[in-house]
This record gives structure tokens, C-alpha cells and sequence, in this order.
């Protein structure tokens, strides 16, 4: 489908209300064909500011269509080259690789890919890096020491840890940090680190639900990302006020380091526009955007520093694993055969 005629179809389905709810499939989204059209599966209020400042340095007007992450890298999928999408935003790269899987991303222009930081985008350049975060083990030095602290994050699976930890196995990030685990140690290492974890793992709705589950002595650890437990130190430390961080750095599966993507697609009718946003969200002023949110996830562009309550990017010595490489339905699979999901 040609720009001109998926600009023309997104005309006819904004004057259709009919189209519109088939399309939109009860989701409050109508597609403004005058407008760049922005996938996210980022956290909204980032995905917000960024559209926001673009529009206002640039005068191009954004629309925003919020989303989870495989389920919205599904959907594009699926809509293929009559997708809306004109740019994908992620939380976890596994979703963005759905869609560079199935050959719908344009490469990222050159001057884009060198703003961000060696190793945050893949080796297929298809997509870069716009936020990362790290994972973390939160626990609750009163329910634990230090010295019990595992060396690595293999070692949960052993049966010495049966109910002393929990993670929310059927959330987009914990599967992120599977799918660094099985790029990084394989797959026979990671099926027998999933048995360990159906059998003797707690198991959460969520991050936030885990890291409360911790502070409050329900587990004395568990694994998650660490921007929220830094978000809630920065607040009243309700959920977290009991605990500490552990990261396990050498380059363990551990201390996986998962990209926040972005990309543009290929059939997108505003190609020019789109390029420029994830210019404009890689650049300084636009990872200065980020690190003001508040949200707590790591500047990858360069010369941009994170919020200083962070410990270093460069310090965390996380796993090297190519982005292209993580696979969110091999690891759904895995999960599924393991009874997690």
C-alpha cells in the first residue's frame, strides 16, 4: 500500500464511524490521517512529553495510541501495511523485534543511531534504544542478610530458595529478562531455571505488586526492574521503605539490561516526520525529556546524564546480548511449557 492510499484509507475511517469501531476494535482511538501516528507501549506519560515537545519544536502534529508491549507488536503485525503506525515506542525491545521480524520496520537514519550509546541498538540497525532498565533483586534485610544474598540469579531456582523469592512471571518485563537469559545461556538453562521458578518462586501480578510483597515481609526478595523502587524512594517510600537493591552485576542474566525501542515503519506515509521524531527522541533535548519525567529509566543518548540517584549505566556489567536476538515468543513458549503462563 502506497503513503498516498494509506493516507487516504485512514481519511475514509476517520469519516466512518463504522470502519472506525471495526477497526479500532472498541479501543477510543480514531485515527487522525493529518497526524503522526505513535504506537507506544512506553509508559504514557513519557510517550506524552515527547510527542508533546516534538510538536511544539516542530509544529507536526502527534496522535498516540497506547498499548502492551507484544500484544501492540502483535496488532502491527497483524495490520501490516495498512497499519495507522508511523512509529513504534516500547517498553522492552522483544516487541520490537516482532515487528522487525516480520520486515515492517525502515532502517533508523545514521545521524539517529550515533547519538545513542555503543551497544543500544541492534546489530540489524532496524530499531535503537530510547530508555533502558536494569534488573534488580529487591530485599528485605529483615527477613535476610547481605551474606544470603544469591551470587547470581541462576541460583533461584535452586531448592534452598523454595518460597523465599517472587517476580510477576506473565508481565512483559519479567519476560523481557527471560528472553536476556535464554539469548544469553541458552535454551536448556533456561527451561530448568523455569521449573525452579513454577515450583519454588512466589508469584506476583506485577513489579510494583513484588517489590510491595518484599517491603512488607511476604517474601525477603524478589526480582524486578529497578526504576520502581527508585520512583517510590523518590516519593513517600511506602512501597519500598523496608528494602534495598541488589544488583549482580558479572555480567549475570541477572543484571540483564533491557532497551526501551523505537522504530519506524516501513509503510509509513509520513516516513520523513517519523525519522525525525525518533531523532528528536534519541537527541539530547529529547533524553532530557526523559530524565525529567521523573520515570527513572536510564538516558541511553549520548552526553545525557540520568537522574543522579541511579548508579551508572556503565557500572551495572550486564550480560552482552544482542537486541536482535531477544525473542518474546520463543520465551512465551518456554513459559507456557514451564506452567507459568
Amino acid at each position: 500500500m502506497t503513503a498516498l492510499s494509506r493516507r487516504t484509507v485512514l481519511a475514509a475511517l476517520a469519516a466512518s464511524p463504522f470502519l472506525l469501531s471495526a477497526c479500532s476494535k472498541g479501543e477510543d482511538y480514531t485515527p487522525d490521517p493529518e497526524a503522526l501516528q505513535i504506537y507506544s507501549s512506553q509508559h504514557q506519560n513519557v510517550t506524552t512529553a515527547w510527542a508533546e515537545a516534538f510538536t511544539a519544536k516542530t509544529g507536526v502534529r502527534t496522535q498516540v495510541r497506547a498499548g502492551k508491549d507484544s500484544s501492540m507488536g502483535h496488532q502491527i503485525v497483524k495490520e501490516g501495511a495498512s497499519s495507522p503506525a508511523d512509529v513504534f515506542l516500547t517498553e522492552n525491545s522483544p516487541a520490537m523485534t516482532i515487528v522487525e521480524r516480520a520486515g515492517l520496520l525502515a532502517p533508523v537514519a545514521a545521524a539517529t543511531l550515533a547519538q545513542v550509546d555503543a551497544g543500544m541498538a541492534p546489530s540489524s540497525k532496524a530499531w535503537t534504544a530510547i530508555a533502558a532498565r536494569s534488573t534488580v533483586l529487591c530485599w528485605n534485610p529483615s527477613a535476610m542478610t547481605e551474606a544470603d544474598l544469591p551470587a547470581s540469579m541462576m541460583d533461584l531456582a535452586d531448592p534452598s530458595w523454595k518460597d523465599r523469592w517472587g517476580c510477576a512471571p506473565g508481565g512483559a518485563d519479567f519476560q523481557a529478562i527471560i528472553a536476556g537469559m535464554l539469548a544469553n545461556r541458552g535454551a536448556a538453562q533456561t527451561e530448568a531455571w523455569l521449573k525452579g521458578l513454577q515450583s519454588g518462586a512466589k508469584v506476583f501480578q506485577n513489579n510494583i505488586a513484588t517489590m510491595k510483597a518484599v517491603n512488607a515481609g511476604e517474601v525477603p526478595a524478589g526480582i524486578m526492574y529497578h526504576y520502581y523502587w527508585y520512583r517510590d524512594q523518590a516519593g513517600d517510600k511506602s512501597g519500598s521503605g523496608n528494602t534495598l537493591l541488589h544488583y549482580f552485576g558479572n555480567q549475570d542474566p541477572g543484571a540483564f539490561v533491557s532497551l526501551s525501542a523505537g522504530g519506524v515503519l516501513a509503510d509509513s506515509a509520513m516516513t520523513a516526520q517519523a525519522q525525525e521524531f525518533l531523532a528528536y527522541v534519541t537527541s539530547p533535548e529529547g533524553q532530557e525529556v526523559l530524565v525529567t519525567s521523573k520515570s527513572m529509566e536510564y538516558a541511553v543518548g549520548k552526553g545525557v546524564s540520568s537522574d543522579p540517584a541511579l548508579p551508572p549505566l556503565d557500572s551495572l556489567d550486564n550480560p552482552p546480548v544482542d537486541p536482535s536476538a531477544l525473542n518474546s515468543d520463543d520465551v512465551i513458549n518456554l513459559m507456557t511449557d514451564a506452567g507459568l503462563l
